[in-house]
């Protein structure tokens, strides 16, 4: 099973026999591949036969731990393919007044020591009960009362959805979120305020393995990836966990062995962040530009540690604006482009964009209208 799914990745496998038959799970971190139980390997160059302990049961069980060279492009086996065979894209399955309750599998921080707060990736078991696609959100209700409604529940958080829907495991049964904890310090005093902290975002950050969380959807349509033309091009510009459905994407792009979608085109990446610690999925990314240069590009805008060409510090927009024609170019041949992050990241994109159409004698407000006209540009912003 291991090696039809990643049979040539340079990472190290580990099989875990034990008495649980139930499948073994399958989660990428950087370069290393491990199916997961209680358990993580780390050597990369091993290729022997060794006994480990089980922290769960404390038995003695066989592991077995080999490295595979070479397998730049080699891709996951995913299932069920029925996944794929839906026309369109599946809608509020679940309701705010009758979520499903789903379990989290695993609460992981993301970010480095130095990073500004806190960002996890928290993948949640919804059985296969609610299946989504590449670019869809979730909503999570929170535990406990609305302190503004008293005896109602709390109001739906959106979360951006940052796996494929065959979610990290490629069974079709998890979903992932990527989540950055909100808290809110006093001006004056300079210290938390625990009263003010975002209530969803806090109870999934300190979510703990078997945790039960009610969920509603999917839904939204507008940052579906289109697939119809393999060899398409995707701009993706996103700032902190505004990078969540391009992970989806850049998954099922370089990741999953699809049948039906075998990406050939080009998708380039735009992440603005703080500082280095702060950048999310980096060595996944990275992986992707290794294995993939003809078909991923990744540039990242760090505001603490990089400086524009005018000595200011380094956004997301100033990248973009340093390859303004070459974007420009890709979208009047078709491009896609994707914005997605917090709202504030817009006006100054936008003002960016329009400088850059004046300077090439267009007309933004038009080339705009055009751009959206033809469903080339995707924004989902909060």
């Amino acid at each position: 099973m291991a090696h039809s799914a990643l049979s040539q990745v340079p990472v190290t496998v580990c099989f875990s026999y034990s008495s649980d038959t139930s499948l073994p799970r399958t989660v990428f971190k950087g370069n290393n591949v491990s199916f997961n139980e209680k358990k993580s390997c780390v050597s990369r160059l091993s290729s022997d036969f060794k006994t480990a302990n089980s922290r769960s049961k404390g038995k003695s069980q066989p592991v077995i731990r080999m490295s595979v060279q070479q397998a730049s492009k080699a891709k996951a086996a995913i299932s069920p393919l029925s996944l794929e065979d839906a026309k369109e894209p599946p809608l509020h399955l679940y309701k705010n007044k009758e979520p499903y309750t789903a379990t989290i599998i695993s609460v992981e921080r993301i970010v480095g020591p130095t990073a500004p707060g806190e960002t996890c990736h928290v993948v949640i078991d919804h059985g296969g009960n609610v299946p989504y696609w590449e670019g869809q959100s979730y909503g999570i209700i929170p535990p406990g009362e609305n302190p503004k409604k008293p005896g109602s529940p709390h109001n739906v958080r959106l979360y951006s959805i940052a796996s494929t829907r065959y979610g990290d495991f490629f069974d079709g049964k998890t979903a992932s979120l990527c989540v950055r904890r909100a808290v809110y310090y006093d001006p004056e005093t300079g210290k938390q305020d625990a009263s003010k902290k975002g209530v969803c975002s806090n109870f999934l950050c300190d979510s703990k393995p078997g945790d039960k969380v009610q969920i509603t959807g999917p839904s939204g349509k507008i940052m579906l990836l289109p697939e119809e033309n393999p060899k398409g091009t995707h701009i993706m510009i996103a700032t902190g966990t505004g990078v969540a459905p391009y992970r989806g994407y850049l998954r099922r792009m370089f990741t999953e062995n699809i049948p039906t979608f075998k990406f050939n085109g080009l998708a380039w990446l735009f992440l603005g962040v703080a500082n280095k610690d702060s950048l999310l999925y980096d060595e996944e990314f990275s992986k992707y530009l290794r294995n993939y240069p003809d078909n991923f590009r990744f540039d990242r805008a760090l505001s603490r540690e990089q400086r524009n060409r005018n000595g200011g510090k380094m956004y997301v927009q100033d990248r973009i604006e340093e390859y303004s024609d070459e974007i420009f170019e890709l979208l009047d041949s078709g491009a896609h482009i994707y914005f997605c992050g917090l709202k504030g990241m817009m006006p100054g994109i936008q003002d960016t964009l329009k400088r850059v159409s004046e300077t090439r004698g267009e007309k933004w407000d038009e080339k705009l209208t055009q751009l959206k006209k033809n469903k080339q540009w995707h924004v989902e912003v909060y």
